[in-house]
């Protein structure tokens, strides 16, 4: 893809840009930029903040515009398992509302203050709570898909396959972008999701001993059937590119439907970087999968 000399200074800014090491850092590194990632936001429907889904869980709830029913999105954003928030994914969030979708973006609890099982239990409370009140914002509770991005998609993927076990709600899609699905692989390529003990913040001290629950890491639980058609996408400058490689395989091997998109030059969190034009092909690109699979 040939890009502009704009976006080629956005993308050699994020090349240069120092990682954090520590999650601290990392909060604070993901909050210095939601103005950027946030500026310019689209229109739509209605937007409620901090809506209270059970004690201690909260979400912004973004409505599209129109009179629905809606299809729903459940999103989970992205941080390590250990920053991130509703209001660093806030646009996202919004985007998907103006693309039609009743769009539920979560504040699942965070480690190390609240490590595992915590947001992961979270999210899966939050698929059922939108199954069961999705009306009340002319949402369609048949119409659920669930989606995020980094550990947002390891938590999406897991949240899946828990929900797959259940009669109902039934998931349409799983939207992973540039996600982590075999932690214990991706420790031996010498990560741990970009800051140094990630693992330990959220697993615990006996981390070791759950790096292959396919709750923590969702690779290990796919099978025939135990996943809707997923949508997997991540762009090449993303050192995570060989865990969408994994779980594209995994799912082939399980014959679930899947698209595997692959982006050149695109770094983590690509799809965030309103300025760049991978990030507008890879929104079209998920929109329309979504779509294809509302009906199935």
């Amino acid at each position: 893809m040939a890009y502009s000399e704009k976006e080629r200074g956005v993308l050699e800014r994020v090349k240069k840009s120092p990682f954090p090491t520590d999650y601290q850092g990392l909060r604070e590194s993901i909050n210095a930029t939601i103005g950027a990632t946030n500026a310019r936001p689209p229109e739509i429907g209605a937007f409620h903040e901090d809506v209270e889904l059970r004690r201690d869980l909260r979400a912004d709830i973004s409505v599209p515009k129109g009179s629905g029913p809606f299809p729903v999105a459940i999103y989970l954003h992205g941080g390590g398992w250990v920053a991130g928030s509703s209001k660093s994914h806030r646009k996202l969030g919004m985007q998907f509302a103006e693309a039609g979708y009743l769009t539920i973006n979560l504040d699942y609890r965070l480690a190390p203050e609240h490590p595992f099982p915590a947001g992961f239990e979270d999210c899966v409370f939050a698929v059922k709570w939108a199954h069961e009140n999705a009306k009340q914002y002319n949402g369609d509770p048949a119409r659920i898909v669930i989606g995020g991005d980094s550990a947002g998609a390891n938590l999406a993927a897991a949240t899946a396959l828990e929900i797959g076990k259940l009669a109902q709600p039934r998931l349409k899609a799983l939207l992973l972008l540039y996600g982590l699905y075999d932690i214990r692989a991706m420790a031996q390529r010498g990560r741990e999701g970009g800051v140094a003990g990630t693992n330990r913040n959220y697993l615990g001290a006996d981390y070791e001993s759950k790096l292959d629950d396919p709750r923590v890491s969702p690779i290990k639980g796919v099978k025939p059937g135990a996943l809707p058609p997923t949508f997997i996408i991540v762009g090449t400058a993303d050192n995570l590119i060989p865990e969408s490689y994994a779980m594209a395989a995994a799912l082939q091997n399980a014959e679930i439907p899947y698209e595997l998109h692959v982006l050149e030059e695109m770094p983590h969190a690509f799809m965030q970087m309103w300025m760049l034009s991978g990030c507008v092909e890879g929104q079209r690109l998920m929109f329309n999968f979504i779509k294809r699979h509302l009906e199935d």
